[in-house]
This record gives C-alpha cells, structure tokens and sequence, in this order.
C-alpha cells in the first residue's frame, strides 16, 4: 500500500515539476523525499499485514 501512495506522490513531483509550479512548502524535492520515505518504509515492512502469532487449528485431536 505505501508503495503505490509513494508512486502517486512521484506522479504529482513529476506533474508539479512539468508544469512549473511550486511553492515555499511544497515542492519537487519535497514530494521526492516523501516518496523515497514512503519506499523505505513499505521495502521495511511496514503496513504489511502479517499476523505475527501463530495459527491454530480450530480440530483438535
């Protein structure tokens, strides 16, 4: 999920950058350290959805 928010967020520092705009808080670098933030967060794991305890078998024997 935090891989496609960071794509986006490369899609807007690549459309703000074509058409010119910028502003004094936001501009192409940025969106281009948030996306890179938002990479190496998704590459460490975060906001995966692993269940970290183990499963057990609703039969028992």
């Amino acid at each position: 999920m935090l891989a496609i928010v960071a794509a986006i967020v490369f899609v807007l520092a690549l459309l703000f950058d074509l058409a010119d705009v910028s502003s004094d808080a936001i501009n192409n670098g940025t969106l281009t350290v948030l996306g890179l933030l938002l990479i190496a967060l998704h590459l460490a794991g975060v906001g995966t959805s692993t269940n970290w305890r183990p499963r057990r078998s609703a039969r028992r024997r």
